[in-house]
């Protein structure tokens, strides 16, 4: 049996590790050093990179990068303990970024962290970027093949000839071509899935390999657990129950929204499923 490709978010980024900070940072003369052990005590992570780097104007510092593939309310909660604990255990200063791979709404992303309790502040900045506002150019000029993977889903990245183009490149290099399977995937956001197996000879059992796969489907059942609550929120109890709808959405177990559904049918009033849902 073959070996699963490995197209983790540490491997992406350390296939060209210095065009890739100077993108995320815009700072022309940094170097990529080290990527760097990013596991901490005590905090649950999703995908990050943290990568020592210099500067001749900022001297030695630390890139953390966090790549989310749809963003998420408690990102900038977490960017803020990111970059602590980062600071901490390397007592270097850290430039922060999150990168945004699938658009989910139209609403602007946060780019700090604050809170203000008796007088006392708190405010993290971080750098995002939203790969649906990345020009598809950027990825073969600068080059950055780190980003070729996402080239379907980057501004202007949805045709076919483009697509190919990326596929040439990642084939072409003995280092690259595991990812074709990534690219395959997005590559179905845009174009006929027919269409892409033909492109790219790959089949279902090579993409059910991938880590981006399992968090996809998760998400997709999450989306249609969300709408069926809605519904059934609606039917029930009226635009009053919609109100409840912001708290929930912000869940992605799956079995916890189960739940939930089934409280919205046993439940006899409003006030009778927000005491429900505030002991969950």
């Amino acid at each position: 049996m073959s070996k699963p490709a490995d197209v983790s978010t540490k491997r992406l980024i350390s296939l060209a590790p210095n065009n890739w900070v100077k993108w995320v940072t815009q700072i022309p003369d940094v170097v990529a050093g080290e990527i760097l052990n990013s596991e901490f005590q005590w905090i649950s992570r999703e995908s990050d990179v943290l990568i020592r780097v210099e500067s001749k104007e900022y001297g030695k510092f630390l890139v953390l990068n966090e790549l989310q593939l749809r963003y998420k309310p408690e990102m900038p909660r977490r960017m803020r303990a990111y970059a602590g604990l980062a600071e901490e255990k390397y007592n270097l200063p850290t430039y922060p970024v999150l990168l945004n791979i699938l658009k989910t709404s139209d609403a602007e992303i946060p780019r700090r962290y604050e809170s203000n309790i008796a007088g006392l502040q708190v405010r993290q900045d971080y750098r995002v970027i939203n790969l649906w506002e990345v020009d598809v150019s950027i990825a073969f000029e600068q080059p950055l093949p780190s980003l070729l993977p996402f080239v379907a889903i980057l501004k202007g990245g949805e045709k076919e000839s483009t697509i190919r183009e990326a596929l040439r490149l990642l084939q072409a290099d003995e280092q690259f071509n595991q990812l074709e399977t990534v690219l395959a995937f997005f590559a179905t956001f845009v174009l006929d899935s027919a269409l892409v197996q033909q492109i790219m000879r790959w089949d279902m059992t090579v993409l059910r390999s991938s880590p981006w796969y399992e968090e996809i489907l998760q998400r997709g059942q999450q989306e249609g657990r969300l709408s069926s609550i809605e519904l059934s929120l609606e039917v029930k109890f009226g635009n009053e129950g919609l109100n409840f709808m912001p708290k929930i959405s912000q869940i992605s177990d799956i079995e916890q929204l189960k739940a939930i559904q089934r409280s919205i049918l046993t439940a006899e009033t409003l006030e009778e499923l927000r005491r429900i849902l505030e002991n969950m």
